[in-house]
């Protein structure tokens, strides 16, 4: 808000007043400009939230909610929403018509998301010259993976070769779990290893050896 007269905006609330409609709400203000004392009134209005359905998966498991956000604002994916539960990132955004990488909240019939109150669950692939033992592992979001770390699971030691994120394949360098959708490794023979993943594992996704 700006003096209408000199255009500072070094301004002091004299008196306001709220009042609302079915989807805007109106403030009302009389103020003083504290440069060259002129009294004015000036109105600022601004759309109310709107339910937006939500759909947050916790891994294996779905909830269907809603979040409230303003009509105007718009949304990506990649975001992250605070919700009653906690925080959430942005997966997918369905309009009226398809899915999009993003849009204004008063087009978005749907949002898909994933809590961020829960450890990131990445899947961890053995090869074994052709076979492969698959894992799926709970580590905490902030934890990096790096190529060529040595890891050992139950009583493998293993070597990581490529790590799967959200968009890419990374063969040198490395990544945080919550990112990360899978690693791919290969034995070693060597007695000594960075970390140790054995208590982090959730399930043997899959067992060919």
């Amino acid at each position: 808000m700006k003096c209408p007269i000199c255009g500072s905006s070094e301004v002091k609330v004299l008196k306001s007043r709220e009042t609302s409609s079915r989807s805007k709400k109106i403030n009302d203000y009389l103020l003083k400009c504290t440069e060259c004392e002129h009294v004015f009134k000036d109105r600022v209005t601004q759309s109310k939230p709107i339910p937006c359905r939500l759909i947050v998966s916790e891994n294996e498991k779905s909830t269907k909610t809603t979040v409230d956000l303003y009509p105007d604002e718009k949304l990506k994916i990649g975001d992250v929403l605070l919700i009653d539960k906690g925080q959430v990132k942005i997966n997918s955004i369905e309009n009226k018509e398809k899915r999009v990488n993003s849009e204004i909240v008063s087009e978005i019939k749907t949002i898909w998301a994933s809590s961020l109150e829960i450890p990131a669950r990445i899947g961890l692939s053995i090869d074994f010259h052709g076979k492969v033992k698959s894992y799926k592992l709970d580590v905490d979001r902030d934890f990096e993976i790096n190529t060529n770390d040595i890891i050992k699971i139950e009583n493998f030691i293993l070597k990581v070769h490529i790590i799967k994120t959200e968009d890419k394949k990374i063969t040198t360098g490395s990544a945080k779990a919550d990112i990360i959708k899978r690693i791919y490794t290969k034995t070693i023979k060597l007695k000594t290893y960075d970390y140790d993943l054995t208590d982090n594992i959730v399930k043997i996704k899959s067992d060919d050896i």
